[in-house]
């Protein structure tokens, strides 16, 4: 009977076809990682909105006043919706919503900043000073608070009507900013993203989602 001699893989082949297989799996994480990242951003906005609409929906239909809490200090890049009596006060907690890694509440050099004009800041409250900044009209904004009324309303600790916007941004830069906007006398809520104009040079501007 004749013998076939059997051949496996060399170690320099093997080592070859490993090294292949790092250097392509190291190209498509970084070819995908800021796609990733934009949807962080996503989840982000998305959380964001459905833990303010959360608190909007609640007051109304518990008849309850929900003060809703945005943290950037000691628990940062989170939202906190608890029953109130006074929207000064905390009681009972309804939610707390903490936005995925790499995303945080931030205003980005670059988004528009003023409330006239073509391009200007979402719904037109404030100048993107602060990252979250209610309190619109009233003693200058920056506030990190507003309560919802069980007429769906929003205000402040003091019950004055209480608008506001909220940013957030990803690592991936000017593009992946978001924002939402609260309009006191209703509680209404609207989501914008950032988007730029056509052509070279063009303007940056938010768009309603």
């Amino acid at each position: 009977m004749k013998q076939h001699d059997t051949h496996g893989f060399s170690l320099v082949e093997m080592a070859m076809v490993m090294a292949i297989a790092i250097i392509a799996s190291s190209v498509c994480f970084v070819a995908l990682r800021p796609a990733l990242q934009q949807i962080r951003v996503t989840n982000a906005y998305n959380a964001t909105l459905s833990t303010l609409r959360q608190a909007h929906d609640s007051a109304v239909a518990q008849r309850w006043k929900y003060l809703v809490t945005f943290s950037n200090a000691a628990v940062p890049n989170t939202i906190t919706v608890n029953q109130t009596t006074d929207c000064s006060t905390a009681s009972t907690q309804l939610v707390k919503t903490q936005l995925p890694n790499e995303v945080t509440f931030k205003v980005v050099s670059g988004v528009p900043t003023s409330p006239n004009g073509t391009y200007t800041t979402p719904d037109g409250f404030g100048t993107a000073s602060f990252a979250i900044d209610f309190d619109q009209g009233v003693n200058g904004g920056g506030s990190t608070q507003v309560c919802f009324y069980p007429d769906g309303s929003a205000h402040d600790k003091n019950g004055n009507v209480n608008s506001g916007v909220v940013y957030m941004a990803g690592p991936v830069g000017l593009y992946s900013s978001r924002a939402i906007t609260v309009w006191g006398v209703t509680g209404r809520l609207r989501g914008f993203r950032l988007y730029k104009t056509a052509g070279t040079g063009g303007s940056v501007y938010w768009r309603q989602q």
